[in-house]
């Protein structure tokens, strides 16, 4: 993988510079919006090909920036994926590996000895604000405000929609430290909140991370969005469709504050989801009961879903705008990930990462921009060891190129060419045991760097770990 933090701070100074990026970001101090979507599959906007997900606004950011087809997350769940997002570093080298289960839910969440892109951008002179569903922590040291972020709307662990119909409140929404009696669907409260932001502080540099629900679980539209896909007979995925609509009408009111505010040209958007979508079962029944967990959501062409490593479960829409430098309706094929955003948010700050951060990413704008026309990685990294007592479920993979080795649960590594097939269907390991060995060695040498998982206890040792050398060879 590229270093991404070089010894000598003039010689980063110059690197930057030659680009003709990291003086003018200095000087304009860009502001950098994250709008996330939950549970969202790859195949499930209009810009990605979907023919019934109605997305006119989010695709917009497509039309007016970049769509990066080869867009990934850090992790095929929740909470380790927003936990790479917020740090810029692969969640495995603190040991945020899965969702804390419920007997370490209160004291489990993001490492206080992590640093947060917020905590950054705070040092470099932003206003920072947090919206919607945190899910790094809900005990005190671990909440969003104590985390970097100036202003924050929030709630601990996502899954809310809908008031409580006894009280008429959403459940365990914070305004800061302070309980919120909030009424709204929690979509239009959050994308109301991130409009205020953007009001309030029009005249700062500010970041801004807005993390809604939709279309993660529970299955809960309004009767207005419903209405609109009366003629999908299956009613799980009219509901899902829904929430989608509600989700684009929202982004639409932050982007529409965006340019009355006449900020476009100096405000980077990105929009992607935290993971695949768990797609779910095709129902028989489309009245019947919905099944739990699943939102109906599509990954295609991709194999796989939420939880694995399979293109399905870590390829997610990618998308990014920002007027004037990121040229309109353009995509960009080469691999990206999430943990990308923190570097890039960095350069637009002028901040140049010091050596023991120890970041991830890669800033994205040269390349989005073409005045790099190299790859942003040589090669990224995926380990999943969950549920951590279940080594026969943990998960690995990394890419190196066009080259994907994986490992999904109780299989052999599986190899495959994705610049030609991207829905993993031709295994080519036993075909090319060299590679095999050679990206086997590569990820093993990335895992040593890692920490075991936090919680639940040390994951015990797993065959589905990659191979050694010497396992490698009587594979062939």
């Amino acid at each position: 993988m590229r270093t991404h933090t070089l010894p000598l701070l003039a010689v980063l100074t110059i690197a930057l510079s030659s680009s003709g990026y990291a003086a003018d970001a200095v000087a304009r101090k860009s502001n950098v919006i994250i709008l996330l979507a939950d549970d969202l599959g790859y195949a499930d906007l209009g810009c990605q090909g979907s023919k019934e997900v109605i997305s006119p606004n989010i695709d917009s950011i497509a039309k007016n920036g970049v769509r990066c087809t080869a867009g990934y997350v850090s992790a095929p769940q929740c909470c380790p994926s927003r936990a790479g997002l917020i740090t810029g570093r692969y969640q495995n080298r603190f040991g945020f590996e899965a969702n804390p289960g419920p007997a370490a839910e209160a004291s489990a969440g993001l490492p206080v000895d992590q640093r947060t892109i917020a905590d950054r951008m705070k040092a470099a002179g932003y206003v920072t604000g947090m919206v919607g569903k945190w899910h790094l922590g809900r005990g005190e040291s671990f909440r969003p405000y104590n985390r970097g972020f100036d202003e924050t709307f929030w709630h601990p662990s996502g899954g809310i929609l809908f008031p409580k119909k006894k009280t008429g409140f959403l459940p365990d929404i914070y305004r800061g430290a302070d309980p919120v009696q909030e009424k709204e669907y929690s979509t239009d409260a959050f994308a109301r909140e991130a409009v205020a932001f953007i009001d309030r502080h029009q005249k700062d540099p500010f970041f801004l991370y807005v993390a809604f629900v939709p279309p993660h679980w529970p299955m809960e539209a309004k009767d207005e969005d419903l209405a609109k896909f009366s003629h999908i007979p299956d009613l799980h995925r009219r509901t899902m469709l829904a929430m989608m609509s509600s989700l684009d009408a929202n982004v639409g009111r932050v982007l529409k504050k965006i340019k009355e505010a006449n900020l476009e040209e100096d405000t980077l958007v990105f929009f992607l989801s935290d993971n695949g979508g768990p797609t779910g079962k095709e129902r028989t029944q489309p009245d019947g009961d919905f099944e739990y967990g699943q939102n109906t959501s599509k990954n295609d062409p991709c194999r796989g879903v939420k939880g694995q490593v399979l293109e399905g479960g870590i390829r997610i829409p990618f998308l990014a705008q920002w007027k004037g430098h990121i040229p309109a309706g353009s995509t960009y094929d080469k691999p990206v990930i999430s943990l990308d955003i923190a570097s890039t948010a960095l350069a637009l700050a002028g901040v140049i990462p010091e050596r023991d951060w120890k970041l991830d990413g890669t800033n994205l704008v040269p390349f989005l921009t073409g005045k790099n026309e190299q790859a942003p990685h040589d090669t990224l990294y995926w380990r999943f060891r969950f549920p951590p007592n279940r080594p026969e479920m943990h998960r690995w993979a990394i890419r190196s190129g066009d080259w994907k080795l994986v490992k999904d649960g109780a299989t052999k590594p599986a190899l495959y060419q994705l610049s030609s097939d991207i829905s993993e269907s031709k295994d080519l390991a036993a075909e090319k045991p060299e590679l095999v060995e050679k990206l086997s060695e590569d990820w093993n040498r990335w895992d040593s760097q890692n920490q075991e998982p936090l919680w639940e206890g040390p994951a015990k040792k797993s065959k589905a770990q990659p191979p050694r050398s010497a396992d490698a060879r009587s594979q062939r």
